[in-house]
C-alpha cells in the first residue's frame, strides 16, 4: 500500500509490475549508497580539514 511519486506522478507499489519494483529497489538502494557516501565523504573532509590545521599549527612553532 505505499505510494511513490515520481516526475509528478504517484504509483502505488503494490499495482507496479515485478521488473518495475526490481528497478524501485534497486534505486532506492543506490540513493542509500550515495547518501551514505556523502556523509563519508563530509566526515573525511572534517578530518582533513584538522590534520590541515594542525600541520600549519606545526609549521608555526617551528
Amino acid at each position: 500500500m505505499a505510494k511513490i511519486t515520481i516526475d509528478e506522478k504517484e504509483y502505488e507499489t503494490d499495482d507496479m509490475s515485478d521488473e518495475a519494483k526490481a528497478q524501485l529497489q534497486s534505486l532506492q538502494f543506490v540513493d542509500n549508497e550515495v547518501a551514505r557516501e556523502q556523509a563519508k565523504t563530509a566526515a573525511l573532509q572534517t578530518a582533513r580539514n584538522a590534520y590541515a590545521q594542525a600541520l600549519q599549527k606545526a609549521l608555526k612553532s617551528e
